[in-house]
């Protein structure tokens, strides 16, 4: 288990290394945070507690994306998705049933065990925003991001495979 509130000093958005991340994230579902901090909490707390803007939800990797959850998940402008494991995929299809299935416009956040070598990845899928672990250096992420300039899959950013793109142009 997680420390119970967590804030990470490295923040990627929108590919660019972010000045600030004003945004903890807090693993305690009994209790709210201190208010120095906006703060993800856990979903039902987040529920009982939204109309407080500081607070956003944080999904764990498990979650159901039920029709109703999904309303109110729109109704904030942003929302975290946990990463247990760097092993624990669970999140990439959250993230991406948010924004194509459900039409997500708002920020997704990935937080917890996020690697450099995922966020290729975390943004195929949606994400916006990836919150580094701290052992992980922000200018090898900033690399990590632009690695790869052409890809074969579809995904959120580009809906056509490589072959499809060539075909259209021949």
């Amino acid at each position: 288990m997680p420390e119970s509130l967590i804030h990470a000093h490295h923040l990627i958005r929108q590919g660019e290394l972010a000045d600030e991340n004003a945004w903890a994230v807090s693993y305690n579902a009994e209790a709210l945070p201190p208010e120095q901090l906006p703060a993800f909490v856990p979903l039902t707390l987040w529920q009982e507690n939204r109309e407080d803007s500081e607070l956003a939800p944080l999904l764990t990797s498990d979650a159901e994306l039920t029709a109703e959850l999904v309303a109110q998940l729109k109704q904030s402008p942003r929302l975290a998705v946990d990463f247990p494991a760097f092993t624990d995929g669970r999140g990439y299809t959250l993230a991406r049933l948010l924004r194509e299935r459900f039409g997500y416009q708002g920020e997704i956040r990935a937080v917890g065990d996020v690697l450099v070598d995922q966020l290729d990845y975390m943004r195929r899928c949606g994400f916006d925003a990836m919150a580094l672990r701290d052992d992980q250096d922000p200018e090898d992420a900033l690399r990590a991001l632009s690695a790869f300039s052409v890809r074969y899959q579809p995904d959120v950013e580009e809906r056509t495979a490589l072959f499809e793109r060539r075909l259209k142009s021949h």
